[in-house]
């Protein structure tokens, strides 16, 4: 159990020092997706 908080902690750390890298990963992605998406719909339209 001891091992498992250790772990829970470390894994809050890393977390909590690398959200911003997180979310500029995420925003690229739905941004992707969203270019995707437009894309296909315009095509589809035309």
């Amino acid at each position: 159990m001891d091992h498992i908080q250790h772990g829970y902690r470390g894994l809050s750390l890393l977390l909590n020092l690398n959200w911003d890298r997180l979310f500029f990963i995420g925003t690229i992605t739905v941004g992707l997706l969203a270019g995707a998406f437009l894309g296909q719909a315009l095509v589809v339209a035309h």
